[in-house]
Formats: structure tokens, C-alpha cells, sequence
């Protein structure tokens, strides 16, 4: 594994030292920073490549029992074991807080975490006919996750000394230590031999660490309505816990209000630089109502469905974090506040889809025999989560990548903060005046949630004509054209929600346009 970075250096202009005393704040000061060579933060780390292990064992016992003619049971039980990741010639390491020294990996002790051994999954189904046309279903069973992908902040060979995530924040350009865009990186900032912990990013994994589970189940009614045409109802949910979430262990107190201190002098841990924390303290929930129709009827296919649900937890999965979410809290102090409406939350969703057997022309092999074909979409908008970027008085990490633990900073929202409908435009989503970014560095936690607005439903119907010729025996060829979102109505993507981007509540993107295909399948 080669997941280190920045090789090439990375610098932030976040600082606001070009900004005259007494002038308001403005990304303007950031892009004047930039030219001045003033930059309020510079990272850089070594190559390195982990040559990591992980072994996987699971075994499995299961069966079907037909209790009598009208009920039948599926059971099962599951065991997963998965070795925590290790490295081939033991360069890894992990941080202790009881000694506040970084442990290397031995051969007594490759793993660095505690082998989770209690991951037993059991499955439990049954189907229930209650008479000719009305079947219940039923089910439950526990899943787990042995491998999260996450950008290398949960690899502990991807850490100190062996790797050195060197990041130094600059909070005073008038201090003799400050440096400049123009002098470049230290010698030897990166350099295993002369680690330092003070400006490196290094990682924390606790022991204890936790398999990831996933509980899921369903309980549905089906009924026949009509020959050929089908009702179900159904209640889907599932429950997750132990997911991975990251934070700075080492977040340093909120400043002063005058900004003052710096970043270092506010650390619970003086002795070292920013800590990425990754811990099992993911959870999710997700319950819904599903009503599906379905049926023939002469030369016409049809399927409805529909789908109301709620999903929450309190982070996004790293790498798949849209609209200002983070798999990092605001605050590691207070994480009860992340748990709320998830990223992938879709509070409504209906699908319609048809597919009609022209009746013209049966009897003849070239006019006969074609199909149309409808499918109408339907859903909620995305969710949007409103964050700021504070200048560098007021942060409290150093970390600036969210998927090693960056402070997902939030404003506050003191009115509702999406405009009415006839207001909204493509330049103007959201209401400026009603989120608003705190400003005293002392209190860099606003008090917005995470996902508290929306975008526009999106409104999608995709047709098809499809001809099926016989040319040989047992062999045909299939013609078809596809137009998708045939109306050509333009969907939005989500507002931009960083109340610190001059963009704010702007709209820049789009789903699809209309896209017209031909297609042809030879079966034989």
C-alpha cells in the first residue's frame, strides 16, 4: 500500500494576515495571502509502501425447514474471524495514551489492536402462507465489515516515525518563525531519523477495537389482488454500530477571544501534534415503508413501488462524503451532537415503470412484435450539510483532510435557512442571513446539525422502442432505442452549503441531460 500525502507538499491560506485591522473578513484576504507567500499551514510527508497482511476465516451452517404445508423456516449461523492488518516486517506503530509514547510492532504483538473473536452472525427467515393468494415473509440476520477503505488514516504502518505527516500551522505572520510560501519546506521536516512529534500527524487506534455490524431485517405482507397482479407490503430497516469515524485526539481548547494563542499552547497534549483518532464510533439506523404493486394484465407489464424512510447516524463513510459531510465530528467533545439525518437520507421514492406489447401488426415479422418500455423516477433532494472554514486563530486542528479526523467546523443557523420557492435561483438557494459563521475565535462550533437542509426533488423519465427479429432458428436480433430523461428536464445537484465560499448557496451542477442511444443484441 502506497496511501501517503501530501508527497508533493500542500500549503493553506486560511489565515487572514493581509487583513487591515478593523475590516471585516473576506475570502478576498485568503487570495491576497496566497500572493504574499503567508500561508497559514504547510504539510508534506515521506514516501513509504506498507506491505500489509490480513487473513479472514468464516464458516457457515445453514438450512431450509418446511415446518408444515404452510410455514417454512430458513436458519442459520454465521462465524467471521479477521485479523486485524498487519505489516510483513512489523514498520508499524501505534500511539498509547497511557504512556504517551508511540508502540512498535513486534512479533509478539504485529496487530497493535486487540483480534475481535465474537463475531457471530445469526439467520433467521420464514415464509408463512396464510391461504392460496396472501403469503408473510420475515427476516433478520448480522453482517460485519473486516476492511474499510478510508485513505490510510486506519493503516498504523501509515504512521510515525516511519511515516511522517509533517503539518506545521502558522497563527502570527509577524513571528520570527513564521515561513513563508517562498522558503519552501525545512530540510529534513520528513525525515524518519529526525522525527518529531510536534508537527506530526501521527494515529491513534484503541485497542479495543471493535468489528464493524450490521443488523438488517424486513417483515412483509404479499397479496394477489387480481390474477397476475400483486400487492406487498413491507417494513425494511437496519441498524448499524462499531463503524469507523475519525477525530483529533489531539484537539486543542478553543482560543481566546482574541485569538492570541496558538494552536500548540491550546493542546491537552502538549507533547505531541495532531493525533488522527480512528475508533468505532460509527452508528446508523435506517427504517422505511415499502408498498410495491406489480402485475400483467393483456399486453401490459407495470411495476409501482414506493418507499418512505428515515435514515441517521453520525458521520458519513470516509471517501464517500457528499455536501459538506465528514467521517469526523465538529467537536470530539461533544459527539452526541453528529447524530442526526444521514447524507444518503431519501425521505420519499417512487418508481413507476411499464412495458407495453404493441398489439399492431402481430402477423407480420417486421411491423409486429415491438415493445415500449417507460420508467418514471422519482426522489428527495440531496441533503446538505452547512460548514464554514475558520481562520487560523480560531481552529482547532491542524488536520485539514477529512478522512484523517479534520474538524468539520458548522455555522449557525438562526432562521430557516432555505429561501420559498418562488425566491430560489440557480445563483441564490439558500438565505445568506440565516447562516452565519462564527466570528469570535473562542466559540468556533456553531450550532447547525448535520444534513439540516435540501435540494430539489429530482423528476426523471426514461422511455424505450425495442424489436426482437427471428433471423435463424433459436437465434434473434434485438433492435432497441433508449432515451433517458426524455422530457430533458434539467435536475439539480445540491447547493453549495460552506458559508465561506463566495459560491454560497449556489447551484453549479446538474444531473444528465436527455441522452439518446441505439443498441442492438444478437441472442443465439
Amino acid at each position: 500500500v502506497q496511501d501517503v500525502n501530501p508527497l508533493y507538499g500542500r500549503d493553506a491560506y486560511t489565515g487572514q494576515f493581509s487583513r487591515p485591522t478593523g475590516a471585516s473578513a473576506s475570502n478576498l484576504y485568503n487570495l491576497s495571502d496566497f500572493m504574499f507567500g503567508l500561508r497559514s499551514q504547510y504539510a508534506l510527508t515521506n514516501f513509504f509502501i506498507a506491505n500489509v497482511r490480513q487473513s479472514l476465516y468464516f464458516g457457515y451452517l445453514q438450512d431450509d425447514f418446511r415446518v408444515n404445508s404452510k410455514l417454512t423456516l430458513n436458519l442459520g449461523l454465521r462465524y467471521e474471524y479477521a485479523t486485524p492488518q498487519w505489516e510483513r516486517d512489523n514498520n508499524a506503530t501505534n500511539y498509547d495514551p497511557a504512556t504517551k509514547t508511540l508502540v512498535k510492532a513486534t512479533n509478539d504483538d504485529r496487530y497493535l489492536v486487540n483480534p475481535d473473536k465474537n463475531n457471530l452472525a445469526p439467520r433467521l427467515g420464514f415464509a408463512y402462507a396464510m391461504d392460496g393468494k396472501t403469503v408473510i415473509r420475515g427476516g433478520y440476520g448480522i453482517a460485519f465489515i473486516h476492511f474499510h477503505r478510508a485513505g490510510g488514516a486506519n493503516l498504523l504502518p501509515i504512521n510515525g516515525p516511519q511515516v511522517i505527516t509533517a503539518v506545521v500551522s502558522q497563527s502570527n505572520a509577524t513571528d520570527p518563525s513564521f515561513r513563508p510560501t517562498q522558503a519552501g519546506y525545512p530540510a529534513d521536516l520528513t525525515n524518519p531519523s529526525k522525527f518529531n512529534p510536534l508537527v506530526a500527524n501521527i494515529t491513534y487506534m484503541p485497542r479495543d477495537n471493535k468489528t464493524t455490524s450490521i443488523q438488517s431485517w424486513f417483515f412483509s405482507a404479499q397479496r394477489e389482488l387480481w390474477k397476475n397482479v400483486v400487492v406487498d407490503l413491507a417494513y425494511v430497516g437496519n441498524k448499524t454500530k462499531d463503524s469507523l469515524l475519525f477525530a483529533n485526539y489531539n484537539q486543542a481548547a478553543p482560543n481566546n477571544a482574541a485569538g492570541s494563542l496558538s494552536l500548540a499552547a491550546r493542546r491537552p497534549i502538549p507533547e505531541y501534534g495532531d493525533i488522527t483518532y480512528s475508533f468505532n464510533g460509527g452508528k446508523s439506523a435506517y427504517n422505511s415503508f415499502q408498498i410495491r404493486l406489480e402485475g400483467r394484465r393483456g399486453s401490459v407489464t407495470f411495476l409501482s413501488s414506493l418507499t418512505i424512510s428515515k435514515a441517521k447516524d453520525n458521520g458519513a463513510g470516509s471517501l464517500e462524503n457528499p455536501n459538506g459531510n465528514f467521517p469526523a465530528p465538529q467537536d470530539i467533545n461533544n459527539l452526541d451532537a453528529e447524530y442526526t439525518t444521514s447524507a444518503f437520507d431519501q425521505p420519499w421514492n417512487s418508481t413507476i415503470s411499464v412495458i407495453w406489447q404493441l398489439p399492431f401488426f402481430k402477423s407480420n415479422k417486421i411491423l409486429g412484435g415491438w415493445q415500449i418500455a417507460a420508467i418514471n423516477n422519482m426522489w428527495a433532494g440531496e441533503a446538505v450539510t452547512f460548514q464554514y472554514t475558520p481562520v487560523a486563530a480560531a481552529a482547532v486542528s491542524g488536520i485539514t483532510q477529512d478522512f484523517r479526523g479534520a474538524n468539520n467546523y458548522r455555522p449557525n443557523i438562526v432562521c430557516d435557512p432555505t429561501l420559498p420557492a418562488d425566491q430560489r435561483t440557480v445563483a441564490q438557494y439558500f438565505n445568506p442571513a440565516c447562516v452565519q459563521a462564527p466570528t469570535n475565535p473562542s466559540q468556533p462550533f456553531g450550532n447547525a446539525a448535520r444534513n439540516t437542509a435540501r435540494g430539489d426533488s429530482i423528476y426523471q423519465l426514461d422511455m424505450a422502442l425495442l424489436k426482437s427479429f427471428e433471423m435463424f432458428k433459436g437465434k434473434r436480433l434485438e433492435l432497441r432505442v433508449e432515451a433517458f430523461n426524455i422530457l430533458n428536464k434539467t435536475n439539480f445537484r445540491a447547493p453549495n452549503g460552506n458559508r465561506s465560499s463566495a459560491a454560497f448557496g449556489s447551484i453549479t451542477a446538474t444531473y444528465d441531460p436527455r441522452q439518446i442511444q441505439l443498441g442492438a443484441k444478437f441472442v443465439f
